[in-house]
């Protein structure tokens, strides 16, 4: 079953590779959708795949990657679109 969740990152998760990390991860889950930076400082990423593929997703993002510190996480359950193919990240 495809679950499809948002993520909004805070913390020192902006120039830390944040991004990359997150396009990294999406690929080992086979998750798809897109991350992006926020005006605020914050990371956006949506995410659409299996509910397990989703949930690790989300647990490597609560961890960040080396240089980031990750302050909160919000989660906001969404109806799965089916409009990703591919994990991007936009600018």
């Amino acid at each position: 079953m495809v679950v499809a969740r948002k993520f909004i990152i805070s913390g020192l998760v902006q120039g830390v590779g944040f991004r990359f990390f997150t396009q990294r991860s999406a690929a080992r889950h086979q998750v798809r959708g897109y991350v992006k930076n926020l005006p605020d400082g914050r990371v956006e990423t949506l995410a659409e795949g299996t509910e397990r593929s989703v949930m690790e997703f989300g647990h490597d993002l609560a961890a960040g990657p080396a240089y980031s510190k990750v302050s909160g996480i919000e989660e906001i359950v969404l109806d799965p679109s089916g409009l990703y193919s591919t994990f991007r990240i936009e600018r």
